[in-house]
């Protein structure tokens, strides 16, 4: 029996002729890119098609259009890879972009303080003390991570601000001789949106990606607890998989409700 191919809508077919474009190496990080007159010309569309066509591009990350001047090639998003641990700074800079770090909150506090669910994530006593932390994370001066974290403080003894403003897990590891073996992770789709969209300079309602880990040094101690958010347009998560096993009843450490902090 044949089997009836269905044919791309035009739109479709023009966003992956817009694409091979973009990684022919003709248009660079940062140049203006077609205009949708452009488009129609150079590959025989209509003007509404070269429209959507540029639109969901920009939906995507790959084109930033700014109104009153044209739309223009945006940097290649950072890429995530699942199977390691790599700091932020280490993952920009293999990009090609320059990292930075804007500590938001920085403060000692007892794990009484803090959601009982974290407290027990990190096997603390509500006497305790936590270092607590929210950083924004920058490649290139563009926000792309959020990060709220709280460290056990005994573990890690005498962090300042000034060493929260690079890479934690070089000066955990270079500094401190902590030796990490991983971290547990859950990874969900959000919408950002309030101070949260704001500060990582989206639109209310734009796609993102919620981190929840928990950090553990070689001896099985907890370390660190965190929610990171990521936006959507700035990352790609990387991950193989391994042969087909059969599905079986998840099992881990609980890292807390999502609508948690």
């Amino acid at each position: 029996m044949a089997v009836a191919l269905v044919k791309q809508p035009i739109y479709q077919q023009l966003n992956e002729a817009l694409r091979g474009l973009l990684g022919g190496g003709e248009f660079k990080t940062g140049a203006r890119f077609l205009t949708e007159r452009e488009v129609s010309e150079r590959f025989g569309v209509s003007r509404a098609t070269a429209n959507k066509a540029l639109s969901n591009l920009v939906s995507e990350g790959i084109l930033e259009f700014k109104k009153g001047v044209g739309t223009f090639v945006r940097g290649g998003v950072l890429d995530y890879d699942l199977r390691s641990l790599v700091s932020f700074t280490g993952k920009a800079a293999a990009a090609g972009k320059r990292p930075a770090t804007r500590v938001l909150a920085f403060e000692q506090v007892p794990a009484s303080k803090v959601a009982a669910s974290i407290a027990a994530a990190l096997r603390v006593r509500p006497s305790d003390a936590l270092y607590s932390l929210e950083r924004l994370r920058l490649a290139d001066g563009v926000p792309v991570i959020l990060e709220r974290r709280f460290v056990v403080a005994g573990l890690c003894p005498g962090l300042r601000r000034q060493d929260v403003a690079g890479s934690l897990y070089a000066h955990w590891t270079g500094r401190l001789g902590l030796e990490i073996a991983g971290a547990d992770q859950s990874i969900r789709a959000v919408a950002l949106r309030g101070r949260e969209a704001q500060l990582l300079r989206v639109s209310g309602g734009a796609a993102g990606l919620a981190v929840r880990s928990i950090g553990w040094l070689r001896e099985g101690r907890p370390l660190w607890w965190e929610r990171t958010l990521y936006r959507g347009d700035a990352y790609a998560f990387r991950n193989r998989l391994g042969p087909v096993q059969t599905a079986r009843p998840a099992s881990g450490v609980f890292l807390g409700p999502d609508d948690e902090d």
